[in-house]
């Protein structure tokens, strides 16, 4: 037996991720974004990173076969950034928010925690959504933020974080 959709959901809801918005440009050059908590590093040997789309992301093919894509981990002070992007209304996202160019001419959220620029290494198919495999170009982070995490359909700050650097 296979557990149904709603008993997966509640199970995967327990599990606290952090919040990120993974951006590109269409083929326009316009900047494109949206929320995702389906992330996770692959490979520090070459430094792979992967993100899970759902297949009804709208603009999905720009991420997909664009090229290029950034993964901005959000700090614990912007959930109204993963807002905008999760639910955009009549203002496009990047109208709400600041940026900068990345090296790579890719929109990286201002007051990131960090952010992750990288190529395109592979794109796999996964149920209802697609895993998308990027290798990573150029990383930045800051030190002293802490990051912003959803756990039980909320959203949740660590109040205590080692510091380095």
């Amino acid at each position: 037996m296979i557990v149904s959709a709603d008993d997966f959901r509640q199970v995967l809801s327990r599990f606290a991720s952090g919040v990120t918005v993974v951006s590109a440009r269409d083929t326009a050059k316009n900047p494109i974004g949206v929320t995702v908590s389906a992330f996770s590093s692959v490979s520090l040997d070459p430094p792979l990173i992967l993100i899970c789309l759902d297949n009804a992301t709208f603009n999905l093919q720009n991420y997909t076969d664009g090229g290029a894509f950034a993964v901005n981990i959000l700090s614990s002070e912007q959930g109204d950034v993963s807002n905008a992007f999760a639910f955009p209304g009549p203002l496009p996202p990047f109208e709400q928010v600041t940026y900068s160019e990345g090296e790579l001419g890719l929109p990286l959220i201002d007051g990131a925690l960090a952010s992750i620029q990288c190529k395109t290494h592979a794109v796999h198919p996964g149920g209802d959504h697609v895993i998308i495999v990027g290798l990573v170009q150029h990383a930045k982070w800051q030190p002293h933020i802490n990051p912003l995490i959803y756990a039980g359909g909320q959203y949740r700050a660590i109040t205590e974080l080692g510091t380095e650097g």
